[in-house]
């Protein structure tokens, strides 16, 4: 398996040899740093570190002390086969190539509170004969005396976003070693400045 954690810098477009345009996201990798190396069971694990923290513990300065930084960002991995990297190895954007398959899963924008067209997508009620004011109302929960509750998992207004998301079958479509740089095609869930695990098999 191969990972990396990536920070989403925004969306572009590029272009291929013979013309064609591809949606990409763009992610910057630099900065990756294994920072444990363990066994949970009989599965090895690895840990990758990402940017530094400002504001810290002397607990976690002790914990991160072999690479220097408390991270902002981390991710443990769980593998069958050894693990081949040892704490302090940086990862930068060659662990993938071009025409990689990748999953990336991140957290999704918050959205607040929202009502049950946004959310669901209901379609709300008639404009019209006397309901004017329930043009985007829920409508009825479907309970009488028995059971006299509204079951759980109802469709209803809410909270949205902020949701763990993950992605799977996109393709790599950029890769900047130099600049620590990878463009994946597609729309990735998150906003700017959002972190997120981008793995392939």
């Amino acid at each position: 398996m191969k990972a990396i954690l990536a920070k989403k810098i925004g969306m572009t477009q590029i272009y291929k040899d013979n013309g064609e345009a591809v949606v990409v996201t763009v992610f910057d990798v630099s900065g990756n740093v294994v920072s444990k190396v363990g066994k949970s069971g009989a599965k090895n694990q690895y840990e990758l570190a990402k940017d530094s923290r400002k504001a810290t513990t002397k607990a976690e300065e002790g914990i991160y002390k072999a690479i220097n930084f408390v991270p902002r960002f981390k991710e443990t991995f769980t593998l069958s086969e050894a693990v081949n990297f040892e704490v302090g190895q940086k990862l930068n954007a060659d662990v993938f190539e071009l025409g990689d398959k990748v999953s990336v899963s991140g957290v999704t924008k918050g959205k607040g509170f929202q009502g049950v067209v946004k959310r669901w997508g209901f379609a709300g009620m008639p404009r019209t004969h006397g309901s004017s004011d329930r043009e985007r109302a829920p409508g009825s929960l479907g309970s009488r005396a028995i059971p006299g509750r509204v079951f759980k998992g109802k469709k209803m207004g809410g909270h949205m976003g902020t949701r763990a998301k993950t992605i799977l079958g996109l393709k790599v479509e950029h890769i900047d070693v130099a600049n620590g740089i990878i463009g994946i095609k597609g729309s990735i869930p998150g906003a700017r400045g959002t972190y997120v695990v981008i793995k392939s098999k």
